[in-house]
């Protein structure tokens, strides 16, 4: 007596690879819109591998040098654009953490701020820089309209700020430095 083991089951992972083929191949031209929609449609309801490799089997195989020369290229042009984007990226004007005895720095368009903004994004009294027992400092937002970030990440409640954090009040960015000068290089 022979016994048959049914075949395995299909997992997600097998049908993405499936669902993935198949896409790659109408996206070079093999399958027609109507074919790949109803073999996708096959592919979600396969019970087994074996209906999912019947899915793509007439399919010609692919060239491979092709694929590798198509790939390199991709990697090269989206190497290219995020270099041109860093380059493009705006200089950010600096602010110098203060270094006298203050405790406090206040940051927003009114006349009685510590550094006045007057750029329309930027409440009237936007946020403040607060200097911690171990000299650091925290910013904290004081419930300004269209926020305060850090780091590109809006500020939920206080944070440090560090030299070279990049901190943001509305749309006027600025990169933090410290306020004594840098050392020689």
């Amino acid at each position: 007596m022979g016994s048959t083991q049914p075949p395995y089951r299909a997992s997600d992972g097998e049908r993405d690879r499936a669902i993935d083929e198949l896409r790659d191949r109408a996206v070079e031209g093999r399958l027609s819109p109507e074919t790949f929609v109803g073999r996708v449609d096959m592919a979600l309801r396969a019970q087994n591998v074996h209906e999912l490799d019947d899915l793509v089997a007439d399919l010609p195989p692919r060239d491979t040098f092709r694929l590798r020369v198509t790939n390199a290229v991709s990697s090269v042009s989206e190497f290219l654009t995020r270099l041109q984007s860093a380059w493009r990226r705006p200089r950010l004007p600096r602010l110098a953490l203060p270094d006298d005895t203050r405790v406090r720095f206040v940051v927003g368009r009114g006349s009685a701020c510590d550094l006045v903004l007057s750029d329309l994004t930027v409440s009237r009294v936007h946020a403040e820089l607060r200097r911690e027992d171990d000299g650091g400092w925290m910013i904290h937002d004081l419930g300004s309209l269209n926020g305060t970030r850090l780091n590109g990440w809006r500020l939920v409640g206080p944070a440090r700020v560090r030299a070279g954090d990049e901190l943001s009040f509305g749309d006027c960015g600025f990169l933090v430095s410290s306020g004594q000068p840098s050392p020689p290089r």
